[in-house]
């Protein structure tokens, strides 16, 4: 198992699925967690099922208060920043020709601008002790496209060449920048989708399942430990072998 004792870590869309999972096994690997969200009921279940974790509600959304979020949760966690997980994001679908100027924008600034800006001011903090992890949770769907999606995969492949520009820069800082690319997990959104839609995605993988959310959980853990120290501006792949870069 990773360890990653007295390492401390923020985690962004902790009330979800997959952030769950990840607050879970960083946990177990002996993090100190500051989990955020905008559901706060759902941040207060995680505080009391673990112990020393940290929750702070936020919404990723309010870009002009981003720097006070890291700087707030930094202070939460001790005043030193060791990792960020960059975990939240939302969907707005439509096809293209009916896709609103404030559907596509509404996407692009919170999955794309807020994980700039969550990431820069992370790096500001992690200059200070001259090391620090990024990982960014982007989409199968932002290398392939999909249907519907123009504006969440433009955001989702954006958050990856963003990530390696800023691994490129940062790289002799000893800041690492990494992404995971989930393919199709099982979660809420998932078990919304009829058997039949379920049905014809399972058929393109060819591991002839959806992942579970330890899946992606597991990848992080990876990324935010020493043992991918020498690991920078990379994209790993989660899908089952639906994707492969």
């Amino acid at each position: 198992m990773s360890d990653l004792s007295n390492k401390n870590i923020i985690v962004t869309g902790a009330s979800g699925g997959i952030g769950n999972s990840i607050v879970k096994r960083l946990h177990e690997c002996g993090a100190n967690i500051l989990a955020s969200g905008t559901k706060l009921e759902k941040l207060e279940e995680l505080k009391s099922k673990y112990e020393n974790i940290k929750v702070l509600k936020f919404d990723i959304s309010a870009t002009n208060q981003i720097e006070e979020f890291i700087e707030n949760a930094s202070k939460e966690l001790g005043g030193s920043l060791d990792c960020i997980i960059n975990n939240a994001g939302i969907t707005q679908d439509n096809l293209a020709i009916r896709m609103s100027l404030e559907e596509w924008k509404k996407v692009i600034d919170i999955n794309l601008t807020s994980t700039f800006l969550l990431s820069k001011y992370s790096i500001k903090k992690m200059l200070k002790n001259k090391s620090g992890k990024i990982v960014n949770i982007t989409s199968v769907v932002g290398h392939t496209g999909n249907l519907g999606q123009a504006n969440y995969t433009a955001s989702k492949a954006g958050i990856i060449a963003m990530s390696k520009s800023l691994a490129i820069e940062y790289a002799k800082k000893n800041i690492n920048i990494n992404c995971i690319s989930p393919g199709f997990i099982k979660t809420a959104m998932t078990d919304k989708l009829d058997d039949k839609f379920k049905e014809a995605i399972i058929s393109k993988i060819p591991s002839s399942r959806l992942g579970e959310p330890e899946d992606v959980a597991n990848a992080v853990i990876f990324l935010a430990s020493d043992q991918s120290n020498y690991i920078s501006g990379e994209t790993l792949h989660v899908n089952g072998g639906m994707y492969m870069a």
